[in-house]
């Protein structure tokens, strides 16, 4: 322990004096604030934008949900906690290798740290992706507890420190692809702090299923951000001082007709440089292509048998619908990327298209027709950075003069709050 507070990844985090409660909106572009502050559907989130603090902050690069709630939750970018996606190509096989597991984590997490000052942690994420990394190395033993809306069905004493998270909850088990999914994250912390021995730190994941499906001011969406603003408030009712940031923001890559604006990148290297040569690998690809069809702003490109990446990235560049081609070294050095899991080029899409493997590799269907919108570039960067109660004079300053990431909100919190 440092000698004001504890420390990682060379912040010094002080002792909460009151709950914090973090919670991460999944996909939640500023621009869903926006619209439904303009419907008058989130008066709390509207104060807590007043009378408390709000800023437009950046997540990390590429915009995708796991390394940005690993830089949240250990707060620093993914070239020191190590996770910069999905999936990674393992070099000695050529074999695209799942990056959700615990044992990738290079970092010590926040709540690991501060759980083991004697501050009862909760950690909740939708989606049981994140839990694993989420929770690594956190003792559920000693009354923390971290379980997935997902398996919140399958939850036991020594895995996750709660057994029947259900009951404990008083609902069903929700569909993977429904808002209820996130409502009850929200639901068992606010469970969590209506108890007598009640948590001091909350992280709260949600899952970006309504933000893929729908447009800000839909009234679906609307909806929603009207069910997370009613949440808030009796978390802020509980005495917690309540915090919004997001992974990552969300567009919509469309024409004017509804069509998918898709780079189907694979198919044009296959096609410039022989089968098999080159290979491109998806990061966003997870269980759940009903959200995206595994299709986001950000890939990288492998390239074998003498295809030189020079030659693959020139040819890349100039595609429609391309923003970005980085060489390995420049793609780690500028978006802060762990340089040994990197690919030889990363490819980032403008704001109205992504980009993919080759047409066969992607399963449309489980978007029943619905405009394709996702994350994943620069064009998702942005994000809202919001917290319930007003900054101390020092991190004010701060506040205005740097560019704030999602992954300083437990400093901005715990720190900017006492």
């Amino acid at each position: 322990m440092a000698a004001n507070g504890t420390e990682l990844n060379g912040v010094t985090y002080d002792m909460p004096k009151d709950p914090v409660a973090v919670i991460c909106i999944d996909g939640s572009d500023p621009d869903y604030f926006e619209a439904a502050r303009e419907a008058g559907v989130i008066p709390n989130i509207t104060r807590y934008m007043t009378d408390g603090f709000s800023a437009i902050a950046h997540c990390v690069i590429p915009s995708f949900t796991c390394p940005n709630n690993m830089s949240i939750a250990t707060g620093s970018p993914p070239k020191v906690h190590g996770i910069s996606g999905n999936f990674y190509l393992d070099p000695n096989t050529g074999e695209a290798v799942v990056m959700t597991g615990p044992e990738l984590m290079r970092s010590r997490t926040i709540f690991d740290v501060l759980s083991k000052t004697g501050v009862k942690t909760l950690v909740v994420t939708a989606k049981d992706k994140l839990r694993q990394q989420l929770g690594k190395d956190l003792d559920v033993s000693r009354g923390n507890v971290c379980f997935s809306t997902q398996n919140a069905d399958r939850c036991t004493i020594e895995e996750n420190g709660i057994e029947d998270a259900l009951g404990f909850v008083g609902q069903p088990l929700p569909d993977m692809y429904s808002e209820e999914l996130s409502l009850f994250v929200l639901d068992a912390g606010i469970k969590s702090l209506e108890q007598d021995d009640r948590p001091g730190l909350l992280y709260l994941s949600l899952t970006d299923y309504v933000q893929h499906k729908y447009a800000p001011d839909h009234p679906k969406a609307l909806a929603f951000y009207k069910a997370l603003d009613e949440r808030f408030a009796r978390l802020e009712e509980l005495g917690a001082i309540v915090a919004l940031v997001a992974d990552h923001g969300m567009k919509d890559k469309c024409d004017a007709d509804g069509n998918y604006n898709i780079i189907y990148l694979q198919d044009l290297l296959d096609k410039r440089f022989g089968e098999g040569n080159t290979k491109v690998i998806c990061p966003i690809t997870d269980a759940f292509v009903g959200h995206h069809g595994s299709l986001g702003g950000f890939v990288r490109v492998h390239c074998f048998n003498g295809v030189n990446a020079q030659d693959a990235i020139d040819f890349i560049r100039p595609l429609e619908g391309i923003e970005e081609v980085l060489a390995r070294e420049d793609a780690a050095e500028r978006f802060d990327l762990p340089l040994d899991v990197e690919a030889d080029a990363v490819v980032i899409s403008g704001e109205n298209y992504c980009v993919g493997m080759g047409c066969d590799d992607h399963d449309l269907a489980g978007l029943n027709g619905a405009r394709l919108r996702t994350h994943g570039g620069i064009s998702e960067r942005d994000v809202p950075f919001v917290i319930s109660r007003p900054l101390n004079a020092g991190y004010r300053a701060r506040a205005t003069s740097e560019q704030l990431k999602n992954y300083q909100i437990f400093d901005y919190a715990i720190n900017g709050t006492n």
